[in-house]
């Protein structure tokens, strides 16, 4: 066969894959039917086990790559459960035409909320004064809205955030009320201002980006500011999926974030920038790369395209913040004194210390629900 035809071959193979994966998801979507009329959970690991390994002994008796066939499939299923997923949202959707406001609605979280509730049955409109190309109603201003909804999310960055919460606390508004902002000590004013002027106010913290469509392995925090009917709510919004919710207080919540984001958001900043003050050229390095480097280089990438206002608003407005730096600053004090004195068993010593660490730590949040 010429090479033209063999391309022509692959092409009628590849549409046939996909019809395939096509098929595949549709099957998914009806064991995804019997699962909500059975009560069941969308996610069944065993079963995600035998898939698997019943894909590795075929790919053996077929002279494929087993790895390669396990690959293939850990993305079908991750296909098939996100679209299961988003069945489940839509058919136990919590709006059923109740009126629902995201300030902020053009910024990429804010548009991700807005998706979210309407397909759970919700009538959104979005208050903000960038178009952003949303096919949801749109306010210049949310002030100039009724506020008469049942919910209303602000979703602008934390700046804005800390006034709009006070003033909405002017307002009272009837509905439910949160915020999903990274940090949660700069909006504890309005925060109680809203609970003290008698609203339904609450908090949460999405952990995770707006490009997310499987909630399976993700995390939404809830910060319970003294409305435990606002949190329950909130929390019920999300029961319909896999995330993994975790409750957890202002302070705590603030403190694990300096960690959570604020340390690793530095870390990769300042890995980014120590190569690129060596002057070493990025694709000269990725061509002799290591494991390490290749993993730890994408992930600084991928900080790197990321909102630079926002991680600056993270390690700044959080009064934890000093502290998640300061630690980074004496660890890499200490890394550095030791290589430079020859201090070996310090060095090791260091390396097992972290080892013991990551493989022991104990659990430091409490479930949600």
């Amino acid at each position: 066969m010429s090479k033209e035809k063999l391309r022509d071959k692959l092409t009628r193979l590849d549409r046939q894959i996909l019809n395939l994966v096509a098929q595949r998801i549709g099957a998914a979507k009806e064991i995804g039917a019997f699962k909500r009329a059975a009560g069941e959970s969308t996610r069944d690991f065993r079963r995600e086990k035998n898939v698997i390994d019943g894909a590795r002994a075929t790919a053996v008796e077929i002279g494929l790559e087993p790895d390669l066939a396990e690959s293939l499939l850990r993305l079908l299923i991750r296909s098939s459960l996100t679209a299961q997923e988003r069945d489940r949202v839509v058919a136990e959707g919590r709006g059923d035409g109740r009126s629902a406001l995201v300030i902020g609605g053009s910024g990429r979280m804010g548009y991700w909320f807005a998706r979210y509730l309407a397909s759970q049955g919700f009538q959104v409109e979005i208050a903000d004064p960038d178009e952003g190309g949303s096919a949801f109603p749109r306010w210049d201003d949310w002030r100039d809205t009724t506020l008469d909804h049942d919910m209303i999310v602000v979703a602008t960055p934390l700046r804005i955030a800390a006034d709009v919460l006070e003033q909405l606390a002017e307002h009272r508004p009837r509905g439910l009320i949160f915020d999903i902002g990274s940090l949660k000590t700069p909006l504890r004013r309005g925060l109680t201002a809203l609970r003290e002027s008698g609203c339904k106010v609450t908090s949460i913290h999405p952990m995770f980006g707006p490009d997310t469509q499987l909630l399976s392995g993700r995390h939404v925090l809830f910060v319970d500011v003294g409305v435990r009917e606002a949190t329950d709510e909130v929390i019920a919004l999300f029961d319909s999926t896999m995330a993994q919710k975790v409750e957890m207080s202002l302070d705590d919540h603030d403190r694990m974030v300096a960690y959570v984001l604020g340390l690793s958001h530095a870390l990769n900043v300042a890995f980014v920038t120590a190569l690129n003050s060596s002057g070493e050229a990025a694709p000269e390095l990725i061509k002799m790369s290591s494991t390490t480097f290749d993993a730890q280089f994408h992930i600084a990438a991928g900080v790197t395209e990321e909102n630079p206002h926002l991680y600056f608003e993270i390690q700044r407005l959080n009064q934890y913040g000093d502290e998640a730096l300061e630690a980074l600053n004496q660890a890499v004090a200490t890394i550095t004194r030791q290589v430079r004195g020859n201090e070996e068993e310090d060095f090791v010593a260091l390396m097992e210390a972290g080892r013991s660490y990551v493989h022991g730590r104990p659990p430091l949040l409490k479930a949600a629900g």
